[in-house]
């Protein structure tokens, strides 16, 4: 099968308004492993035709999506039971969404904790089960990381209260030392795991000088949720030993993983499908 062919023609299928479902596009082993995709990956195209695309997310095979867009109550400019209905007819399902929240200022706590109900409530509408948030600035001190630890705490028990899990995604900064202690760390430890978990991302893990395997294998049970990430598509740069990851993963508990591709070779929505056929011919990947 020639791919490039095959990936120009659903593309100009898809680019016609074709509707042909899913299956009609690619056989069946493309459906098998419930690979998930991190909607930023993709982030330009979902502003420009977010129904297009994903019509061709959902073609290329991905089951289990991860959003990066949240405004106004709206995703993707979507209503929450639309966007839910759209993506479920496709075969995908809402998993985990990026939320980054309002500016924190822990003099107005109470307001903040009551735009993360009205955002957990919303994206439980849509179906998913993790509320994560993508960043937050560097504190200076250890005393300004456990104002961060308690507000994160406080977030935890209001997504429980709405039937979901708050979590922390990781970039390389959370691995530097604050006062003598990693960032990374002192978070897991005065986090309440009942109430806030982490995804972690195994790129950035590993540029923070801290590879995935050993926080995996360290903080058991904290990180239900990855993204498998690489310097462009994944397995491009033959720097990322994605085996051992996978399997300490599976062994501590993981749920859910998401293909994230922030740096491509190609135009973006083939460099997910390459990710995708990397991870779907991999016999560590279950």
């Amino acid at each position: 099968m020639n791919k490039r062919r095959d990936f120009l023609k659903i593309s100009g299928a898809l680019a016609l308004g074709s509707i042909l479902a899913p299956k009609d596009l690619f056989a069946a082993p493309f459906a098998k492993k419930p690979i998930g995709l991190q909607l930023y990956s993709v982030r330009k195209a979902m502003t420009d035709d977010p129904q297009g695309t994903l019509r061709l997310v959902s073609s290329i095979g991905y089951r289990h999506l991860e959003n990066a867009s949240y405004k106004d109550g709206l995703i993707y400019g979507m209503e929450p039971l639309f966007y839910r209905k759209y993506i479920e007819d496709l075969g995908m399902k809402l998993q985990s969404a990026h939320v980054g929240g309002p500016q924190y200022d822990p003099a107005k706590k109470q307001e903040a904790l009551d735009w993360w109900k009205k955002a957990a409530d919303d994206h439980k509408k849509m179906g998913a089960k993790y509320l994560i948030k993508p960043s937050m600035p560097i504190p200076k001190t250890l005393a300004e990381l456990d104002v961060w630890c308690d507000y994160y705490n406080a977030i935890g028990d209001v997504a429980k209260r709405s039937g979901m899990m708050f979590g922390f995604h990781n970039h390389s900064r959370e691995f530097e030392k604050i006062e003598g202690t990693i960032m990374m760390d002192h978070m897991i430890k005065n986090t309440d795991p009942k109430l806030v978990c982490f995804e972690l991302d195994v790129y950035w893990s590993q540029k923070g000088g801290y590879p995935a395997v050993d926080y995996l294998n360290k903080y058991a049970g904290r990180f239900p949720l990855l993204h498998i990430k690489d310097e462009e598509e994944i397995g491009a740069s033959g720097t990322m030993d994605f085996k051992p990851i996978f399997e300490a993963a599976y062994a501590q508990g993981m749920k859910d993983f998401y293909v994230e591709v922030e740096k491509y070779n190609y135009e973006p929505i083939e460099s997910v499908q390459k990710s995708f056929e990397y991870l779907n011919k991999a016999a560590y990947v279950k």
